[in-house]
């Protein structure tokens, strides 16, 4: 994924400030919401999660070219709460992974078939924030650079430094001073408000 995100920094982005971010956030909160009936279709026993069964026959469905170690890997990096159950939050982080990571034909098909029209253009902005705030181009944000980013936006607020670094704790789940793009996507849904009231506990 690191791999993935360095090299997408190294085509550059086209955002220029941090509120242009922000300023996306409804188009991004209406796309992301639609992903809600993909999510139903894959939870087959209607029970609020997709497991991993049910992860490996939505693949198939969308005749995506996953090895089963692959998908276990994937399920693995999105299942935060490692309760064997994937949250809808958990499934947009997955697609968007999904999206990094599978740039060929067939992901492209599976991309049509999932029915969600804007959802790569929604992927495409959400890389392309990841790829602002990455100043140095080495696949993670970090303290620093989100203080940064944030700065550029807001020159001469005093004020800017802590909502930098608030911004930043919110991304950074495991606290080792370094934000990778599967933290920021998390992060990034509970900007939006796409979250689960049973996560607050777990934080």
């Amino acid at each position: 994924m690191v791999e993935a995100m360095q090299r997408r920094a190294s085509e550059g982005t086209s955002m220029k400030s941090f509120n242009s971010i922000i300023m996306k956030f409804p188009k991004i909160d209406e796309s992301l919401r639609n992903c809600k009936t993909i999510f139903e279709q894959f939870d087959e026993d209607s029970n609020g999660t997709i497991e991993p069964e049910e992860l490996k026959s939505c693949f198939q469905k969308m005749e995506m070219s996953f090895s089963e170690e692959e998908i276990s890997d994937l399920f693995e990096a999105c299942d935060i709460n490692e309760n064997m159950g994937m949250k809808f939050n958990e499934f947009i982080v997955l697609l968007c992974l999904v999206y990094l990571l599978k740039e060929d034909p067939t992901a492209r098909h599976a991309k049509s078939k999932m029915g969600v029209p804007n959802l790569e253009a929604t992927f495409e902005i959400l890389v392309n924030a990841f790829v602002f705030l990455d100043k140095n181009r080495d696949g993670y944000v970090s303290k620093n650079e989100m203080v940064h980013a944030i700065n550029e936006t807001t020159t001469g607020e005093r004020s800017s430094g802590r909502i930098a670094m608030k911004r930043f704790e919110e991304m950074d789940w495991d606290r080792n001073g370094m934000v990778t793009f599967k933290e920021f996507l998390f992060a990034f849904t509970r900007w939006i408000g796409i979250d689960d009231p049973e996560d607050e506990d777990d934080e």
